[in-house]
């Protein structure tokens, strides 16, 4: 079946052209070259089997065809740009649904809520709990704040916002910090680490990157980072933990964190459905990336 109408790249080549009665200018306006301009319009008039330019030495002027197309062309381009702008106008009022993990949204993302509000007056937020990352983990929001490792799942257009950096952190509350005040990274390989179900694996990942010889033991689990984070903060013990999580308490001195933090493959990302194309994302992911560099 052919088609009823000519390219649309043709026809916004053409309406330029018209309106600015120059090829060279509406190549400029476009952002293309003048022969790429010409190649269009002339693609467009063995389309229509018409002449709409007639060619006066080094200018052009339109045919009564051109004339036709332009105002025709005119109109149609400026009532879709009018729609473009008040569809966006509605999807910035439209709030933008971000998914955490329930202990990045309760120890990082609320406690900064007034700041974002603050500093991106014009984006209606609206947080869901995020229970799981696989790649369904988009289904119905228009992005998450993850801390996740590539590969990335198919579908996702992923923002890296920061490397994650974690580390052991203690209250001076633990009865067993004297013990360990002064001390290198490496007394704490006899120190039981309080540990969480979610992220096994963190104590390892860890001592590697601190270039340990071996994971402390696990002592008490946990089954979220963020009642982990309450039972360090509360004096239980050490734990490994990602440090932005810890800056506020950190700051207040309810948290140390001595031996400090080592980045791991993994990342603070920010992602949302690769075939939506958001506006609001960039602004949003360059608050978070501001926000994560802040808390180091």
């Amino acid at each position: 079946m052919s088609r009823d109408l000519p390219s649309l790249n043709a026809l916004r080549a053409f309406e330029a052209a018209a309106r600015l009665e120059s090829v060279s200018r509406a190549g400029d306006e476009l952002h293309v070259t003048h022969g790429a301009v010409s190649r269009q319009i002339r693609a467009l008039e063995a389309e229509l089997g018409v002449a709409l330019f007639q060619r006066r030495g080094r200018g052009v002027s339109l045919t009564a065809a051109g004339q036709h197309l332009r105002d025709a062309t005119a109109l149609s381009l400026d009532q879709l740009r009018d729609a473009c702008r008040d569809i966006r106008h509605q999807a910035a009022r439209t709030p933008f649904v971000l998914g955490c993990p329930g202990s990045l949204l309760a120890r990082w993302m609320i406690p900064r809520l007034e700041r974002l509000r603050a500093d991106l007056p014009g984006l209606a937020l609206h947080l869901s709990a995020l229970e799981e990352t696989s790649p369904h983990a988009l289904d119905g929001l228009d992005g998450a704040l993850l801390l996740a490792a590539p590969p990335w799942p198919r579908g996702w257009q992923v923002t890296v916002l920061a490397p994650e950096k974690i580390g052991p952190v203690v209250s001076p509350r633990y009865a067993g910090w004297p013990r360990l005040s002064g001390k290198p990274a490496r007394e704490l390989l006899h120190e039981p680490l309080l540990h969480t179900a979610s992220r096994p694996q963190a104590a390892g990942d860890w001592a590697r990157a601190a270039g340990l010889a071996a994971p402390p033991p696990a002592g008490q689990g946990f089954p979220h980072l963020y009642h982990l984070l309450e039972a360090v903060v509360a004096g239980l013990g050490v734990a490994i933990v990602p440090a932005p999580l810890v800056a506020d308490e950190r700051a207040a001195g309810r948290l140390l964190a001595p031996w400090g933090f080592v980045p791991t493959t993994a990342a603070w990302i920010l992602a949302v459905p690769e075939r939506r194309h958001d506006q609001r994302a960039p602004a949003l992911a360059a608050w978070l990336r501001g926000e994560l560099a802040d808390g180091e």
